[in-house]
């Protein structure tokens, strides 16, 4: 008789692989769209608003908005499932993108504030489809299931960077600023992402994972039982301590990304390489992501998750030493800083994807998903005040000693013997002997 577990391993689940295919390719179109933001969102701020100290704003409001979205998915999904909370994530984030061209075209403030915020649901909507990637995968395999979907995002992620002087050519040609070009692209491609979730995620990755579970109550299990508390007690640690990494990880990433095209244009670099220095940042975002997830499962996710906090810490160290008419130097230090962020990101999501039964799983993810947007918006937001304050230098030398705190919380939990979710799953198998 098979155990409760190796149900809904992942290999054991027919859809699951459907399930991967349809999100590998919403989140490819996606890819395309996320990267707007990343790539000129400062910039166009700098433009229509004059100020580099306020350059940091776009950044915030997409963040703040992925808040908003990640809350509002995380609900919609709870209640109907990943196919309808995917779905209008992407739709509204469409509009969103549609929101800031029309700013941009009639120089118009407020419509480019509310466009970014409400562009920032696509970005959440982004990241959230990794949680439906392992909804029907088996604890050993979480960590590769998260990777998988993430990896799809670098085709279109690295792609539309690397679009910003053609997209800008299409937009110029319409009457539209060229800096609002890569935003075109991001509507299209976000609502391509929702017409394809829509019509294709079938059946719902979390409605199947919750019918499942529901079956499993056949065959009792009074050791189990027995244990719930301390068990409990256990799950809440590793949705604390996926979550703390996580954020971290986000607001060191976003900070350092948000300046680096503001401060590569201050010092003579077009858009071009900018863009470029961005692709290979967000290429290393998730390009990495099946190595990682590989790693995660076999290694352990709290060594992972310590790797994060070192590689960022190196990233911004580089940053503040790289000559500023160095692309090379820049573009490593921003490589570096995608890879810490991959490392954060997959590691606490397999430790709260690992606590959280499927029930609870939609709206607690996407809870911590509105933690993580957060400390975006703050490392957005403080990320030109801190370099007209005191120079992009500082910016990154300050992020590099903050992703150092990741170190410290994951060796809290190492020392907790009852962590044992902050190891490679292994769910049949009795703890070793302290």
């Amino acid at each position: 008789m098979k155990d409760a577990n190796d149900v809904t391993a992942g290999d054991e689940v027919p859809e699951q692989r459907r399930i991967l295919a349809v999100l590998v390719f919403s989140q490819i179109l996606s890819g395309a769209g996320l990267a707007a933001g990343i790539t000129v969102g400062a910039l166009l701020a700098e433009d229509m608003l004059g100020s580099t100290g306020l350059a940091g704003v776009p950044s915030a409001l997409f963040t703040a908005g992925a808040a908003l979205g990640a809350l509002g998915i995380g609900q919609i999904c709870r209640r109907h499932g990943r196919r309808p909370g995917l779905a209008l994530g992407y739709a509204v984030g469409a509009l969103g993108s549609l929101g800031v061209v029309l700013a941009a075209t009639v120089g118009s403030t407020v419509l480019l504030f509310l466009g970014l915020l409400v562009y920032g649901a696509g970005t959440s909507t982004n990241l959230m489809a990794r949680y439906a990637g392992a909804d029907l995968a088996s604890p050993e395999r979480s960590g590769r299931a998260v990777s998988t979907v993430l990896f799809a995002t670098t085709l279109g992620a690295v792609v539309g960077p690397n679009l910003v002087t053609v997209t800008g050519e299409v937009a110029h040609s319409w009457g539209i600023p060229r800096l609002a070009g890569p935003f075109l692209l991001a509507v299209a491609a976000f609502g391509a992402a929702a017409v394809a979730l829509a019509a294709l995620l079938r059946p719902d990755p979390l409605r199947l994972a919750e019918k499942l579970a529901a079956e499993r109550p056949a065959e009792p299990h009074s050791a189990e039982d027995a244990g719930e508390q301390p068990d409990a007690r256990s799950q809440r640690r590793g949705v604390v301590i996926g979550t703390t990494v996580m954020i971290l990880t986000q607001l060191v990433m976003i900070a350092i990304m948000t300046m680096t095209p503001v401060h590569m244009q201050a010092h003579g670099h077009g858009t071009q390489a900018a863009g470029l220095v961005i692709a290979l940042h967000v290429g290393a975002m998730f390009l990495p992501s099946p190595l990682t997830g590989l790693l995660v499962d076999r290694l352990g996710r709290r060594w992972v998750a310590a790797a994060s906090g070192l590689t960022l810490s190196a990233a911004g160290v580089l940053a503040a030493l790289a000559p500023p008419h160095s692309v090379p130097a820049l573009a490593t230090a921003l490589v570096l800083l995608g890879l810490g962020w991959n490392f954060g990101l997959i590691a606490g999501t397999a430790l709260v994807t690992d606590a959280l039964p499927p029930a609870r799983r939609a709206s607690a993810q996407g809870m911590v998903d509105v933690g993580i947007a957060l400390a975006g918006a703050a490392g957005g937001m403080s990320s030109g005040v801190v370099v007209v304050m005191g120079g992009y230098s500082a910016l990154t030398l300050a992020g590099a000693v903050l992703s150092l705190a990741v170190v410290p919380v994951v060796a809290w939990a190492a020392r907790r013997p009852e962590h044992t979710d902050l190891a490679p799953a292994t769910p049949h198998a009795e703890p070793e002997p302290k």
